[in-house]
């Protein structure tokens, strides 16, 4: 059987193939974070589309947390019920599912929120409008935030969470020396900007038990001046699976400007794909827990490779998935062209437009045939 079809485990949850569908912002929940029909219909097509491990959107665990619109929330108890349906839907056709906690800080909008937007360090230059830099009493309360958000995954049946400290949002702003200029334990060395990933963690740990899953998606370097390094990447994954992190999803990059950087377009030959893999090369010798490696991939053959070669134990995407769901179906079958996703991101624009995310080229091509 090749590799990529193979049953494996991260920590008590066993998967069918080394396929993950890479959490997003889908644009599709209420305006106060609940699921939706649209939302539970989108997350059973990747069950029913044979993806291995589906992580669920971009949901935030405090209100003043949100990132975007129509952004899937778990801070309150009241959204169990919806997240539940959702988890039932995939676990009904096959699926695994766990869900991405996220907490915006910089980048979530006074305008969305109706909070000042929290920072790890409130300093000139950082923005044009006002910031709150979180006190260490502020970081406890935000640990708790995290553990809570946790409880209700696994109350709303939940196959695992994600701690998100990737791409900007506020963990990834604690571990990037561009955001992080504290002078406390939380700032200074890798380790200590790392610090509140590990409070997190053993906080969610000693709320879900030692079997429920509790991954992390992190940066291999943020690209940006003076960002986090691959160096202290390293350094920061071996401290986390020292600590007893289930798994790491690493990725790279930090939104400037509304975009992330660098670009993602343009994906449209074999060299260009799985762009973070010498990262993912360099921090796979030195953490021995599953590494799952999103970036780019588009086609079997690089995902084939990168397992085969030993650079990453699963494959994460996210935008193929946009306009395949079926996309390891396919594969599975023995139709290994590339997937048909264009890398040309003009899918989340109807989701700022209140539609949800989907692919706006397929849309297109249905109406011209």
């Amino acid at each position: 059987m090749n590799k990529l079809f193979e049953t494996s485990s991260i920590n008590s949850m066993t998967l069918s193939n080394r396929f993950v569908r890479s959490a997003t912002w889908e644009g599709m929940a209420t305006a106060d974070g609940a699921v939706t029909s649209k939302l539970i219909e989108t997350m059973t097509a990747l069950a029913k589309g044979e993806v291995g491990l589906i992580i669920s959107s971009l949901a935030h665990v405090r209100q003043d947390g949100q990132a975007a619109p129509w952004q899937l929330g778990i801070y309150k108890d009241d959204l169990i019920q919806g997240l539940q349906e959702m988890t039932a839907a995939v676990h009904d056709n096959k699926g695994k599912i766990i869900i991405q906690l996220a907490h915006g800080g910089h980048l979530a909008p006074k305008q969305l929120t109706g909070k000042t937007p929290l920072v790890v360090s409130n300093f000139e230059g950082l923005a044009s409008s006002p910031r709150q830099e979180l006190a260490q009493q502020g970081i406890g309360e935000m640990v708790s935030a995290f553990a809570e958000a946790a409880r209700r995954a696994k109350a709303a049946g939940f196959d695992g969470v994600q701690i998100h400290s990737a791409h900007g949002y506020l963990l990834s702003q604690f571990l990037s020396p561009a955001f992080n200029r504290r002078n406390d334990g939380y700032g200074g060395e890798a380790g200590n900007r790392a610090r509140i990933h590990l409070e997190i963690y053993q906080a969610i740990r000693e709320v879900v038990g030692k079997d429920f899953p509790i991954l992390i998606k992190m940066n291999s370097r943020d690209f940006i001046e003076n960002g986090l390094n691959l160096e202290d990447s390293i350094q920061v994954a071996r401290l986390l699976a020292d600590a007893g992190i289930d798994a790491i999803e690493l990725s790279g990059g930090f939104i400037t400007g509304g975009k992330l950087s660098p670009s993602r377009s343009g994906i449209d030959s074999e060299d260009k794909e799985a762009y973070f893999q010498e990262e993912a090369r360099a921090v796979k010798k030195e953490v021995g827990i599953p590494l799952i490696l999103v970036g780019g991939i588009r086609s079997f053959a690089v995902a084939e490779k990168l397992v085969e070669d030993g650079i990453a134990d699963y494959i994460s995407m996210c935008r193929p998935f946009i306009r395949e769901p079926d996309l390891i179906n396919r594969w599975k079958r023995g139709d290994w062209r590339r997937a048909e996703c264009k890398s040309d991101n003009l899918c989340f624009k109807p989701g700022m437009d209140g539609e949800g995310i989907y692919c706006v080229v397929k849309s297109r091509e249905k109406k011209g045939s």
